[in-house]
């Protein structure tokens, strides 16, 4: 096991941890800000620390070409300051009062400078990819017109379609949507071949459902606080999440999936007696087991995308990413 916690060859280890120590310094001086405010607020999150995934994405779609490239390391900072910009966007829209451990820009500044450091960081984002070039504004702008609209999706609700058919879209949109094109701008500024460069986009996609997807079913199968939050956290407040929705989709008539079912169309079980039930229910129900199933035919379809790509260390460090996202749940 690497210094990334995954089992990959220590070259591809070495170039990618790199790559994102690289990042984690570039980052500090990209948000900061001539107004004192602007600046510690900005660096609230960041300081808060967080999985770096869309850069390791980047760093390792960068090993199917020149992962050397000075292009590499601005392209994981335009997609990590427009994923922490979403954050902060994202916490107002949940009134959400922690993030990654810590109070939330807006609990502790207010709703209108976490709103504004967002639009901030979209801006120090825009800022960068044009240093890059039209093609990579022109991705970043696709990328963040499908993270607005998996907003609205998530904010209007199922609407009478299929409410786990709504969710996984509002996934793809809301997260797998920057996966994807973190690991086309890995492969686009190493100078991958196109058609390698399209394959990376399709695994990131997909493996960017099953990383969302596994972060769900770690809310509520964490026993600590892996999770960055509290367990249980989306029960408490009602958020539902795969395998709420399909325990609640399913017919089951034991006494445990009904009660289970009972507890969850109640709405937020702010009740700790009743969330503490609906938890161990949910823990031990075959909605979970099928979540788990989910996740991992997901993570298992990211692995066959990866088919048009040259076997060798990058590719199997790719495929070790899907066997650790589909196993951090089971």
């Amino acid at each position: 096991m690497t210094s990334l916690g995954l089992d990959v060859d220590p070259a591809v280890d070495a170039s990618v941890s790199a790559t994102l120590a690289a990042v984690e310094d570039a980052l500090r001086s990209n948000v900061a800000s001539a107004d004192p405010l602007v600046a510690e607020a900005a660096r609230h999150l960041m300081d808060a620390g967080g999985k770096r995934f869309r850069p390791l994405v980047v760093a390792l779609g960068a090993q199917f070409g020149d992962p050397a490239r000075p292009e590499i390391v601005p392209a994981a900072l335009v997609v990590e300051l427009t994923h922490l910009a979403t954050l902060y966007h994202d916490d107002v829209m949940d009134e959400a009062a922690v993030r990654r451990g810590a109070p939330s820009a807006n609990a502790r500044w207010g709703n209108s400078v976490a709103i504004l450091v967002g639009d901030y960081l979209f801006a120090r984002a825009a800022d960068i990819a044009a240093t890059l070039g039209p093609e990579a504004v022109r991705l970043q702008a696709q990328t963040f017109s499908r993270l607005v609209h998996g907003q609205i999706a998530e904010t209007a609700g199922p609407r009478g379609s299929d409410p786990i058919a709504h969710y996984l879209h509002v996934i793809a949109e809301k997260t797998a949507s920057l996966i994807a094109t973190s690991a086309r701008f890995g492969g686009l500024f190493s100078g991958a071949k196109p058609e390698h460069v399209e394959a990376l986009a399709g695994y990131g996609e997909t493996i960017g459902v099953a990383f969302q997807l596994s972060d769900d079913l770690l809310d509520i199968a964490s026993e600590s606080v892996q999770s960055g939050k509290t367990p249980g956290t989306d029960l408490r407040e009602g958020v539902p999440t795969l395998p709420v929705l399909y325990a609640l989709a399913g017919d089951d008539t034991d006494a445990s999936a009904v009660r289970l079912r009972e507890l969850l169309a109640s709405g937020p079980l702010v009740d700790d007696a009743l969330h503490a039930e609906a938890l161990g229910l949910l823990r031990e129900s075959a909605a979970m087991k099928r979540a788990r199933e989910t996740v991992r035919g997901y993570a298992e379809e990211a692995r066959a995308r990866l088919a048009p790509l040259p076997d060798g260390s990058p590719r199997r460090a790719m495929e070790a990413l899907c066997d650790s996202i589909a196993d951090r749940t089971s």
